[in-house]
């Protein structure tokens, strides 16, 4: 016996602009997400988007409630709702116009997600998620926040600064703020599909 499962197709296209909170440069991103995709979904086309690897929690912040995948056994989970069983149409719909996304939270890496547009679908055009542009690097993994990203930048562009040794052999070499491609942003959320 054969099951076959239909992809529910979209009635809306939400264009998202993601920023970087407390960072300089600012980094950003602007991506399509069909109104059909779960935000456990969505979460995963902002790591791909933005350059995070999806190495630690994270959480939305939607019109007072908080989603994100509930743990009892984690106290700060509480009042989480599960972001596996809500798309993201159901949460924006007409009035949303921006929200929050927080990844790492000892890193604490605040993301503003603003509503741009509310599109039509075209099929095979816009109904499945991709980046359409962005700006400046995402910061490297672990390194400490805003304020251990700033130092890592300070560090990593002055050789004669004490750590600058140190920073180069972690990150691999030389690092540019100013690097993005939106080539590579959409191969990372193509692999999702």
């Amino acid at each position: 016996m054969s099951t076959k499962f239909q992809r529910v197709q979209p009635t809306r296209i939400y264009q998202l602009r993601i920023e970087l909170q407390h960072i300089e440069p600012l980094v950003w991103r602007r991506i399509l997400v069909p109104d059909t995709l779960k935000l456990a979904k969505l979460d995963r086309i902002v790591q791909a988007a933005m350059g995070w690897s999806n190495s630690h929690l994270h959480d939305w912040h939607i019109e007072q409630r908080r989603y994100g995948v509930p743990d009892r056994e984690w106290v700060g989970s509480g009042d989480m709702l599960d972001e596996r069983k809500v798309a993201i149409g159901a949460v924006l719909g007409e009035r949303v116009e921006s929200f929050a996304y927080r990844y790492d939270f000892g890193d604490d890496w605040q993301h503003r997600l603003v509503v741009e547009a509310r599109l039509p679908v075209q099929e095979g055009r816009n109904d499945w998620p991709m980046c359409l542009a962005g700006e400046n690097a995402c910061p490297p993994e672990d390194v400490g926040g805003p304020p251990g990203f700033m130092d890592f930048l300070e560090a990593m562009h002055n050789p004669a600064h004490e750590q600058h040794a140190d920073y180069w052999r972690w990150w691999g070499g030389p690092f540019d703020p100013r690097a993005f491609s939106i080539n590579a942003a959409n191969t990372a959320i193509r692999k999702l599909r």
